[in-house]
C-alpha cells in the first residue's frame, strides 16, 4: 500500500435529512488554515516526487512547451471604428491587445494598446472582457486577478493609449456595457460579498445592477435594478442597436430561463422598465431591432431554438423557424443576421437578410466555432474556428455578399509545434445512442486497442465539440486515441437533450458516459486497461461520478477543478447558482438525487480505484478547492488498488481563465505524463 501524506480524519458528523453524514475532512474547508497549507504543501510535494520517476514527463512538458510557444491570435472584432485582436508571439503568459484604424493595418502590425503580461509580476493576473465606448474614446478592461472571477475595470484612451483615472470594483460575471452617449456605462456589482486575503470561499450574495458614470467615485454610482430577496437572480444588460433601450435580461441561476425588461434610454436617463416576459419559462436572448420589434433567440416552443420578431407586449413571431440543428447563437449585421448552429455538435454558419430570408451558409472549415464577432453598423464580420489539434484560424465574412477572407496574416511569426494529420469520425453508442467524435493520427490504424482519452462534461447546456484543447495535439502525436462524448446534459441537442441530464435525470450523464466507454471497449479502439478519462469543473464531477460508480472501467481518471462534494456546493461562494442542473441539498428529495452520486459521499474502503490524479487551484472562486482536497483526502484513505491516487494544487490560479501559458503547459504536461504511464502509452521519441 502507498504511504500518502498523513490526512488528519475527524469525528464530524451531522444529521441531513435524517441521514448521518460524516465529514472528516471538513478541516480542508478553509483554504488559508495553516493545517490545509501545510497538507497542500505535502501533498505536493508528493505528487512532484511521483511525476518525476516518469519517463513519459519530459516528452509531455518539451511537446506542451512547443505548443503554447506556438504564435496564435483571437478572433478580430470591430467596435466603434477600430479594430481590435489579442496576439501572442508564443513567449508571452497573457495575450496582447492590439488596435488599429483599418483591417490592413491590424493584419502588418497595429499598435500595442495594453499588455496584460504587465499587470502582475507573476504572469497571473489576467484580461478578462474589454468594450468600447461609442464615441471610440474609451477602452473599457476588466482585469482578473491570479484567476479569480472578481474583476476591477478599468479605462485607457484609445487613441493615446494612457489610463483615465477611472476605477470599478468588486464587479463579476458581466461587462462594461456602454450608454449611447458614451458617459456611463453599466455593470454588476457584488457589494454585500466582499473579498478577503486569501482564498475566497463566502457565498455570493446578489448582484446589482449600476451606472457608472466615466471621471466619478463609484460611491457615487446609480443603482438600476436589484433583487435583494434573491441571491441567485444575474443580470445582464444590453444596449439595442438602434440607441432606444437598454435590454436586460434576467436569470436565476444556471437556468437558461430568462425574464426580459426593456429600459427606455431617455434625455434623463433610463424609464421605467417595460417588463417584455416577466415569467422564468425559455430562454430568450436579445439580438437585435427591427423597426419597433424586437429580434430574439429563443427555445419556447422550439427545443432547438429558433429566431422571432417580439413585440414590446410579449408576443412572438417566427422569424426563422425551427430546424433539424440546434441554434447556438444569433449576431446582428448590416445586412441582417448571422447564425450559428450545431449539426450533429459540429458548426454551421448562416447569414440571414432581416426579415429571415436569403439564407446562405458560410463555408468556413472547423470543429468549433471560438467567436462570432458582428455588428449592426459593418458589413464585415468575423468568425475564428478551431479544430482539435489547431487554435483559432479567423476569417473575415461580408454580410452582404458572403465572401469569405482567411487573415492567417493576424498570427505574427512562427516556429514551435507542428500539429499531426488526425483524422475525425463519428461514432454513436447504440444502447443509449450516446454520440461521440474518436479523432486520432493519420497513420494509426485500429488493428488492436490502444491507449485513448475519454473527455466529457454533460450539463448546463453547454455543446462539447471536437474543439482544441492545449493538450490534445499532444496525446494524439504520442500516438493515443482521442475520444470527446456528446452526453445529455448538455447543449448540442437543444433543451430536451440538457433536461435529460439534469436533476433527476443527472445519472443519464454519467450512464451515457459509462456506454461509450464500454462501446469504445468492446469494438475494440480500446480497453480498460488502456482508457483514461478527463473531464473539468461539471466535467470533474463525472470524472467522480464514474469512477465511484464503475471503478472497473478505467485505468486512469483525471478530474479538473470538479465539483465533488453534492451535499455542500451551494454553501460557497456561487455554488447555489448550480442548483437548476444539480438540485439544491436543502431539498429533501433533492437531497436524495444528490447524496446518491456525490462522489465524496460514494467512496468505499477497500475498493481499487483507477490511477487518478485531481487537479485545482488554490484561488479557484468558482469551484473552490476544498471539493477536490476532501475528495483525493477520502480518495487516499479509501484506495485498495496499485494506483496511485494525486493531487495538484497550482498556487495563484484560478478555475482555469487566464492561466499563464508556462502553467498551463506544466499542467498538461503532467495530466498527460500520469494518463500515458498509466495506460502505456509511449511517446515516439521513446
Amino acid at each position: 500500500m502507498t504511504a500518502y501524506p498523513e490526512s488528519r480524519r475527524d469525528d464530524v458528523v451531522e444529521t441531513l435529512h435524517g441521514r448521518q453524514i460524516a465529514d472528516p475532512y471538513r478541516w480542508l474547508e478553509d483554504p488559508d488554515s495553516t493545517d490545509t497549507q501545510d497538507w497542500v504543501r505535502r501533498q505536493n510535494e508528493f505528487t512532484q516526487a511521483e511525476l518525476s520517476s516518469y519517463p513519459e514527463r519530459a516528452w509531455f512538458q518539451a511537446t506542451m512547451s512547443a505548443i503554447l510557444a506556438r504564435p496564435r491570435a483571437g478572433v478580430p472584432v470591430k467596435k466603434s471604428g477600430w479594430y481590435l485582436v489579442g496576439r501572442n508571439d508564443g513567449t508571452q503568459a497573457q495575450d496582447v491587445v492590439y488596435v488599429a484604424e483599418s483591417l490592413d493595418e491590424l493584419l502588418s502590425s497595429g499598435r500595442v494598446l495594453i499588455d496584460p503580461n504587465k499587470l502582475s509580476e507573476d504572469g497571473t493576473d489576467s484580461l478578462g472582457t474589454f468594450t468600447v465606448s461609442p464615441d471610440g474614446k474609451y477602452f473599457a478592461y476588466g482585469i482578473n486577478e491570479s484567476g479569480s472571477d472578481w474583476t476591477t475595470f478599468r479605462l485607457l484612451d484609445i487613441s493615446t493609449g494612457t489610463r483615465v483615472d477611472d476605477l470599478v470594483t468588486e464587479a463579476k460575471f458581466c461587462e462594461a456595457t456602454w450608454l449611447p452617449d458614451s458617459s456611463a456605462y453599466l455593470y454588476l456589482h457584488y457589494p454585500a460579498s466582499g473579498r478577503n486575503e486569501g482564498t475566497e470561499t463566502k457565498s455570493l450574495a446578489g448582484g446589482r445592477l449600476m451606472l457608472h458614470t466615466v471621471g466619478t467615485p463609484q460611491s457615487e454610482d446609480e443603482l438600476v435594478l436589484s433583487f435583494p430577496d434573491n441571491d441567485q437572480i444575474f443580470i445582464t444588460p444590453e444596449v439595442s442597436n438602434d440607441d432606444r433601450y437598454v435590454v436586460v435580461h434576467i436569470t436565476e441561476g444556471t437556468d437558461p430561463a430568462t425574464r426580459l425588461w426593456v429600459y427606455p434610454i431617455t434625455s434623463d436617463g433610463l424609464g421605467e422598465p417595460v417588463k417584455v416576459v416577466d415569467y422564468f419559462a425559455d430562454q430568450i436572448e436579445f439580438v437585435r431591432m427591427s423597426g419597433d420589434q424586437l429580434v430574439l433567440r429563443t427555445d419556447r416552443d422550439a427545443s432547438r431554438g429558433r429566431v422571432v420578431l417580439g413585440s414590446l407586449d410579449g408576443t412572438f413571431t417566427d422569424l426563422i423557424p425551427e430546424s433539424s440543428g440546434t441554434l447556438q447563437a444569433v449576431r446582428g449585421t448590416a445586412a441582417g443576421l448571422v447564425t450559428l448552429s450545431l449539426v450533429d455538435a459540429q458548426p454551421v454558419l448562416t447569414l440571414y437578410g432581416l426579415d429571415g430570408s436569403g439564407a446562405r451558409n458560410v463555408e468556413v472549415p472547423g470543429g468549433a466555432v471560438v467567436g462570432v464577432n458582428a455588428s449592426t453598423k459593418y458589413d464585415e464580420l468575423f468568425v475564428g474556428l478551431s479544430t482539435t489539434t489547431d487554435p483559432t484560424v479567423s476569417y473575415a465574412v461580408s454580410a452582404s455578399s458572403g465572401g469569405v477572407r482567411a487573415l492567417p496574416q493576424l498570427v505574427r511569426g512562427s516556429g514551435g509545434f507542428t500539429s499531426p494529420e488526425v483524422t475525425v469520425t463519428r461514432r454513436v453508442e447504440p444502447g443509449r445512442e450516446v454520440p461521440y467524435f474518436v479523432i486520432s493520427r493519420s497513420d494509426l490504424d485500429f488493428s488492436s486497442p490502444r491507449p485513448t482519452l475519454l473527455w466529457g462534461y454533460g450539463g448546463f447546456r453547454v455543446p462539447i465539440l471536437a474543439d482544441y484543447r492545449p493538450g490534445w495535439p499532444a496525446w494524439l502525436a504520442a500516438g493515443g486515441v482521442l475520444v470527446i462524448a456528446n452526453l445529455r446534459g448538455g447543449g448540442e441537442y437543444g433543451s430536451h437533450w440538457h433536461d435529460a441530464g439534469r436533476l433527476k435525470n443527472k445519472q443519464n450523464v454519467f450512464d451515457d458516459f459509462i456506454a461509450v466507454a464500454e462501446h469504445l471497449r468492446d469494438t475494440g479502439v480500446t480497453t480498460s486497461e488502456q482508457l483514461a478519462i478527463h473531464g473539468r469543473s461539471n466535467g470533474g464531477l463525472l470524472m467522480g461520478a464514474v469512477i465511484t460508480q464503475r471503478p472497473d472501467l478505467f485505468a486512469v481518471a483525471l478530474p479538473g477543478v470538479g465539483v465533488l462534494d453534492m451535499l455542500r456546493f451551494h454553501l460557497f461562494t456561487v455554488g447555489a447558482a448550480w442548483a437548476s442542473d444539480y438540485g439544491h441539498p436543502d431539498d429533501a428529495s433533492q437531497f436524495e438525487d444528490l447524496v446518491a452520486y456525490s462522489p465524496l459521499h460514494r467512496l468505499r474502503e477497500g475498493t481499487s480505484y483507477p490511477a487518478t490524479l485531481v487537479v485545482t487551484g488554490d484561488h479557484d472562486d468558482r469551484v473552490v478547492p476544498l471539493h477536490s482536497h476532501k475528495f483525493i483526502a477520502a480518495l487516499q484513505h479509501a484506495q485498495s488498488g496499485p494506483g496511485p491516487v494525486l493531487t495538484r494544487i497550482e498556487v495563484n490560479t484560478g478555475h482555469g481563465f487566464g492561466k499563464p501559458a508556462a502553467m498551463v503547459a506544466s499542467e498538461w504536461a503532467d495530466l498527460l505524463a500520469f494518463a500515458a504511464h498509466h495506460v502505456g502509452l509511449r511517446p515516439p521519441e521513446q
